[in-house]
C-alpha cells in the first residue's frame, strides 16, 4: 500500500479509536435520500448499559419469504461495552415477545404494550418476535468495534479511490490499492450490469452509512479485502469471488440480492466473517461456493429465501473438487429450502467424479426454516461426487416448521443432474439438538438413501435429537 495512505490510515485509526473509546456506542448516519427504505414497523434506542444518553438507532426495512415477500424490519450499531436496547412496536400493541437464539439466554424487560427493553452483554445478532411473528420481527445487530484496518484514503493519493471524492466520475484508477465508499449512496454510474471489480492487493472500505447499489467482483486477483459497516444494497449479487485467492469479507451487510449473498468459483484462501444478509428472491441462496478450497465462514446471520450455505463442486465455468471448508458460528434461517446443502452439483462428465472433502460446520443455530421436509443438514450427492468426512458437531435447531434434521441421499435430480452421486462416507453428527418446543409433529424422520451399487458409506450419531431413521437403498 502507499506510504502515503498508510500513513494517513494510522492517524485516522488512531482518531477513530480514541472516539469509539469515547463513545462506546456507535450509530449509523443514514442517507438523506435514496437509501434503503426504512420501517415505520418498530423504533429503536441504545446507550451504554453504564449509563449515557439513549441514541435512536435506524430502523430498515428487509424483504423475506419468497413464497409470499413480508415485510420484516433490522437496526444495527456497534458496541464497546454491554449495551441496553430499547425496542417499541409501533403498529401494534403486544402481548408476548421471545429474542432468538433462544440458546443466548436473553429475556426482555416488558415495559407496556408496546415497549421492551434488554441488555447485550456482548456484540449480538439477534431477532425479536412479537406474538410469535416471524415475517414482520424486527433484527438487531450489535457489531462489535471495528478492527484496526484501513479506513478512508488520503485525498492525494494516487492509487486510492475515493467514491465520495473531486474525481468520484471518474473511478477508474489502475491497480488501485484502496476503493473508499463513505456514507451516502454511490451507484457505479456508467458501469454495465452494476458491477464494480476490484483488483488484486486492494482494500474495499464500506464505511457506516454506506449505501453500495452494485455487486462487488473480485476476479483473477489475490490480497483482497472487503471490509466495513456498510450496505451493499439490493445488488444482482453481494460479492462474487471467482479464480482468486487471499480474499476477506468482514462485516458488512447484503440487503436483498437477486441471486447469492456470497459467490465463490474455484477459489481459495477466502474468509468470511461478520456478514448480515437478507434475501426474499427465488435462487437468493447466502453463502455459495463451488470448488473452493480452504474457506473460513465465521459469525455470520444469514436469513435466506433458498440454501442458507451450499457447498457444490463442478457447476458452470468451476472444476477441481472442494475441500477444507469451516463454518462456525452462525446464524442460519432459511425461509425457503435448507440451512446447509451439500454436493448436489459435480462433474457427470469425469468417469472419476469431483471430490468434496474435510467440511466441519459447529456451533451454529438454526432459528426456522420452511423447507417442507427437506432436510436442515442435507448432503444430496449426484453428479458423480464422491462427498467424504463431514462433520457437524454443536448444531442447534428451533422455530421448525417441518423438516427432517438431516438427510443423506445418494440422488438423480431430473432438473440439476444427469447422473447420480458415487458416494457418501465418514459424516459424523455430534450435539446435535432440536429445541423442546418443536413438537414431535413437526419432526420428520432422518433419511438415509442409497441406490443399489452406490449405497451411503459410514455416518456415526453421538448426542443427537430424534435419532429415528429410514434407511433405503433404491
Amino acid at each position: 500500500m502507499n506510504r502515503h495512505v498508510l500513513r494517513y490510515i494510522i492517524l485516522t485509526l488512531a482518531l477513530t479509536c480514541l472516539q469509539a473509546v469515547q463513545a462506546q456506542v456507535l450509530v449509523y448516519p443514514l442517507p438523506e435520500k435514496d437509501g434503503p427504505h426504512t420501517s415505520d414497523l418498530y423504533s429503536v434506542r441504545v446507550r451504554p448499559s453504564s449509563g449515557g444518553d439513549w441514541q435512536s438507532v435506524p430502523v430498515l426495512r428487509c424483504d423475506v419469504n419468497t413464497r409470499r415477500v413480508q415485510q420484516a424490519a433490522f437496526a444495527e450499531f456497534d458496541m464497546g461495552e454491554p449495551v441496553q436496547v430499547q425496542v417499541v412496536r409501533r403498529n401494534a400493541p403486544f402481548h408476548d415477545v421471545r429474542v432468538r437464539p433462544s440458546q443466548r439466554g436473553i429475556s426482555p424487560s416488558i415495559i407496556n404494550d408496546s415497549t421492551i427493553c434488554f441488555t447485550l452483554q456482548r456484540p449480538e445478532f439477534l431477532s425479536v418476535e412479537f406474538d410469535g411473528d416471524r415475517f414482520h420481527n424486527i433484527h438487531i445487530f450489535g457489531n462489535a468495534p471495528q478492527p484496526v484496518v484501513a479506513e478512508e484514503p488520503s485525498p492525494d493519493a494516487h492509487d486510492a479511490i475515493n467514491w465520495q471524492g473531486v474525481q468520484s466520475q471518474d473511478v477508474f484508477v489502475r491497480n488501485s490499492s484502496l476503493i473508499y465508499f463513505g456514507p451516502g449512496v454511490h451507484r457505479p454510474k456508467d458501469l454495465p450490469s452494476a458491477e464494480i471489480k476490484i483488483p488484486s492487493n486492494c482494500t474495499v472500505y464500506l464505511a457506516p452509512g454506506a449505501i453500495v447499489k452494485a455487486r462487488l467482483i473480485v476476479d483473477r486477483a489475490e490480497n483482497v479485502k472487503i471490509i466495513g459497516r456498510g450496505i451493499i444494497d439490493h445488488p444482482l449479487r453481494g460479492v462474487e469471488i471467482t479464480f482468486s485467492k487471499n480474499v476477506l469479507v468482514d462485516g458488512i451487510t447484503v440487503l436483498n440480492p437477486a441471486h447469492y449473498t456470497v459467490f465463490g468459483g474455484q477459489s481459495e484462501d477466502i474468509t468470511i466473517r461478520n456478514i448480515k444478509s437478507f434475501s426474499a428472491r427465488p435462487w437468493s441462496d447466502g453463502i455459495d461456493l463451488m470448488c473452493c478450497r480452504r474457506v473460513r465462514i465465521d459469525n455470520c446471520f444469514l436469513r435466506t429465501s433458498d440454501d442458507c450455505i451450499a457447498l457444490y463442486n463442478h457447476r458452470w465455468w468451476y472444476w477441481g473438487g472442494s475441500e477444507d471448508i469451516e463454518v462456525s458460528r452462525c446464524i442460519l434461517w432459511p425461509d425457503v429450502a435448507h440451512p446447509v446443502n451439500i454436493g448436489s452439483h459435480g462433474d457427470d462428465r469425469n468417469p472419476d467424479g469431483e471430490t468434496l472433502r474435510h467440511v466441519r460446520i459447529h456451533d451454529c443455530d438454526i432459528i426456522g426454516d420452511d423447507a417442507a421436509g427437506l432436510g436442515l443438514l442435507a448432503i444430496n450427492c449426484g453428479d458423480n461426487n464422491h462427498i467424504r468426512d463431514i462433520r457437524f458437531e454443536r448444531i442447534r435447531a428451533e422455530g421448525l416448521r417441518r423438516c427432517r434434521p438431516f438427510d443423506l441421499r445418494i440422488f438423480q435430480s431430473e432438473k440439476y443432474n444427469r447422473a447420480p452421486g458415487c458416494c457418501i462416507d465418514s459424516i459424523a453428527f455430534v450435539d446435535f439438538t432440536i429445541s423442546p418446543d418443536v413438537p414431535d409433529s413437526c419432526v420428520l424422520p432422518n433419511r438415509v438413501e442409497g441406490m443399489k451399487e452406490h449405497p451411503v458409506g459410514r455416518y456415526t450419531l453421538e448426542r443427537v435429537s430424534h435419532t429415528t431413521v429410514t434407511a433405503t437403498n433404491l
